[in-house]
């Protein structure tokens, strides 16, 4: 499922344009560049300023060409995906730290174990919503929902990423991201009930 994205093209412009300043580098390039869309997606959705997300990826696209001697070939998306999540709450801790609340013990364990029927699921708000053809709204309320819930969101639904995958980006067992992507649907659920129910309370 792909929603839609803000301002890519000039956002990983500036950041193709800082990895050629720094020379040619083949292997890298092969691995990073062509999941820069990606890179530059997730880092808007969690900033949500074009210009810090350019800051965000230029500054993981130098922590990837440092670290590149690590990096084993298998899953070049994952791979900076990853670096770009960890170098945003780098970012945000000495930017904005007190925007970004971390998680405490009780909700942590209960997103963790939270049960999930899969069989018995409501329709997703996102469907709904793309039925409708609704996707500034979709945007608006994805960027309701906390970073930690936002981010499972982006990775899933926006670039269509494997629960494994999205396990490897988060550092988190598969269990858990089940339970926190069933939790973010909630939390948009939530928020698109809401202005629903904004909007009868305008139409009376």
């Amino acid at each position: 499922m792909r929603l839609s994205t803000h301002g890519r093209i000039a956002g990983v412009g500036s950041v193709l344009e800082r990895i050629a300043s720094l020379g040619s580098r083949p292997r890298f390039e092969e691995a990073a560049l062509p999941h820069l869309d990606a890179a530059y997606n997730l880092a808007r959705w969690l900033t949500r300023s074009d210009a810090d997300a350019s800051d965000v990826v230029q500054e993981a696209c130098l922590r990837a060409l440092t670290y590149f001697d690590g990096y084993r070939g298998d899953n070049g998306k994952a791979w900076l995906l990853t670096i770009v999540r960890n170098t945003f709450y780098l970012w945000i801790e000495r930017n904005r730290a007190a925007v970004h609340v971390a998680f405490s013990p009780e909700v942590e364990s209960e997103i963790d174990t939270a049960a999930i029927d899969l069989g018995t699921a409501p329709p997703d708000p996102e469907a709904m919503l793309l039925k409708q053809g609704d996707a500034c709204l979709m945007d608006e309320l994805i960027a309701e929902v906390p970073h930690p819930f936002r981010e499972m969101l982006v990775l899933r639904e926006l670039e269509d990423m494997s629960y494994r995958e999205i396990g490897d980006v988060l550092g988190v067992p598969l269990g858990t991201v089940m339970s926190r992507l069933a939790r973010a649907r909630g939390l948009l659920k939530e928020a698109w009930a809401r202005r629903n129910k904004g909007g009868e309370k305008d139409g009376v």
